[in-house]
């Protein structure tokens, strides 16, 4: 008798949506700007080809401080009563899933560019210090998402770590700014506001970043749908198991 809900639930979540285009936009962009990165635009000045990575490593940092900010700004309105909702707390988990996702793409494209660029795969530079902490502390909030069975009581906890997780992102991009760090300052977002690159590889770098929001928001909608599917098909298995005890006493107490 539950397979049959259960059949239902998933056929009225796993819909079409306009996310599948936002996706396949972002999958085409990202193409488009390998194809970019690797044959149209020139080499750096004093990197050589190494620049090529540049099209692709920031824009995912980005997307995995976007996603934290996203984790943090749902967790807010959770917590406050007059938007209390777990609409989103699933916002919440599923960005937060997707951002250390690209936090662990962060960590692995930097480690591929500091090996030619510094010798070591790894130093204890504040960056790469600061963003290992901060997938460490998001790997520790989707770990906290999993212990309560309380809906409520797991989304307030949970809510509570991501708003103070969601600090190191300031840490990590200001880094190389406080501290005295291997890795060059910020290409776009220094504190002046400056570009330090120009002409087709500006908009290559551009498309990257573009690319890259396009395909988080399509990948925090489907895990969201799946948070949904999951949250339906407990409620069900919840209903059935308490029918099934209701009947049972039924049975013992005629």
């Amino acid at each position: 008798m539950t397979n049959q809900p259960n059949s239902l639930l998933l056929t009225k979540t796993n819909i079409s949506s306009p996310y599948k285009v936002v996706g396949l936009i972002g999958v085409c962009g990202l193409a488009g700007t390998v194809w970019l990165g690797l044959f149209v635009t020139p080499p750096d000045q004093f990197m050589g080809n190494l620049v090529r990575l540049v099209y692709l490593h920031p824009p995912v940092a980005w997307v995995a401080f976007l996603a934290f900010g996203i984790t943090a700004l749902a967790s807010s309105l959770y917590l406050w009563k007059r938007t209390r909702s777990l609409v989103w707390d699933r916002l919440a988990g599923a960005s937060g899933e997707v951002g250390v996702v690209f936090t662990g793409l962060t960590l692995a494209s930097g480690m591929i560019w500091g090996r030619p660029t510094w010798g070591v795969w790894w130093t204890w530079d504040p960056l790469l210090t600061s963003t290992a902490l901060l997938f460490l502390l998001y790997v520790g909030y989707l770990v906290l998402r999993t212990t309560s069975l309380d809906p409520n009581v797991r989304a307030k906890r949970s809510a509570v770590a991501a708003i103070i997780a969601v600090i190191d992102v300031p840490i990590v991009h200001f880094s190389v700014l406080w501290w005295r760090s291997l890795h060059q300052p910020p290409t776009v977002l220094d504190p002046t506001l400056t570009p330090h690159i120009h002409g087709e590889m500006a908009w290559t770098l551009l498309l990257g970043f573009v690319s890259m929001t396009l395909i988080y928001v399509w990948m925090t909608a489907v895990k969201y749908r799946s948070l949904v599917m999951g949250d339906r098909i407990e409620s069900v298995w919840l209903d059935a198991a308490l029918s099934e005890r209701r009947a049972e006493s039924l049975v013992g107490n005629p």
